[in-house]
């Protein structure tokens, strides 16, 4: 029997920048990751994967319909993470790369369903949006999100290796001693440039998109939709309460159900 394997991806909005890409089985645990760019990359990687998928759960703009301005989504995740310094982007039809979005074509392509309802299983995934930046905050007690996109390269890599260690407590993941997951790990903790924590830290977030992926198959109530299928949604945990530092409590936990 085919066991199903739940996919994230940390996808750039165009081929010039770099997409994450990672699978977990059924039980949670890294199968594997890499880094891509061009969509027949993103094809190759995946094709093995293709026939066992039931979820996916991506890192980029899904379901935008609106023209102009910034989807209801959108503006929900801002309202409950703000405080956190975990606001969305706004994404829209007029901007270059969202007419269509570049994860509706691949979930399109792949006949992936976009539907927040939907029941994703072998032979007919289910595709959802999700945002890391809540998802860390929410998951590990964080009072803010991690910087490790911008600034100078010694803060970012003590922040980025911040988000590895608080992926190591995920047990689920069994992150420790996979030997990607040790490369990646390595190039966080010896990089003093820019580009090398440029190489590793999308592959990172697809990680996490891929336990929010494993989530959304047995744990939903977990999660929490932001908007609609109509408009767009995203996927992610409730805030955390006004008193931090203590995890969710989903935090790394089998699913109820499966």
């Amino acid at each position: 029997m085919v066991q199903p394997v739940h996919v994230g991806i940390d996808l750039a909005w165009n081929v010039n920048a770099r997409t994450g890409i990672a699978v977990v089985d059924a039980h949670g645990a890294l199968l594997s990751s890499t880094a891509v760019r061009t969509d027949g990359e993103i094809d190759a990687w995946l094709a093995p994967w293709l026939p066992s998928v039931a979820t996916v759960a991506v890192d980029a703009p899904l379901v935008v319909t609106n023209p102009t301005g910034m989807r209801d989504a959108e503006r929900a995740v801002t309202r409950a993470y703000g405080r956190f310094h975990a606001g969305c982007h706004a994404s829209n039809r007029s901007m270059v790369y969202m007419d269509p979005p570049r994860a509706w074509a691949l979930a399109h392509r792949y006949g992936w369903a976009v539907d927040p309802g939907h029941v994703g299983r072998i032979g007919a995934p289910g595709c959802v949006e999700v945002y890391p930046h809540p998802a860390t905050v929410s998951l590990f007690g964080l009072e803010r999100v991690l910087k490790y996109k911008k600034g100078p390269v010694a803060t970012r890599r003590v922040a980025l290796l911040k988000l590895v260690h608080h992926l190591e407590s995920l047990e689920v993941l069994r992150l420790p001693g996979h030997p990607r997951w040790v490369w990646v790990r390595a190039v966080v903790e010896q990089a003093t440039r820019p580009v090398q924590l440029d190489a590793v830290e999308d592959e990172v977030d697809a990680v996490l998109c891929a336990h929010l992926a494993w989530l959304w198959d047995g744990d939903r109530a977990s999660l929490h939709v932001y908007g609609g299928s109509d408009g767009g949604f995203i996927v992610a945990p409730p805030p955390p309460p006004r008193s931090l530092g203590h995890p969710h409590p989903g935090v790394g936990r089998l699913p109820a159900t499966r």
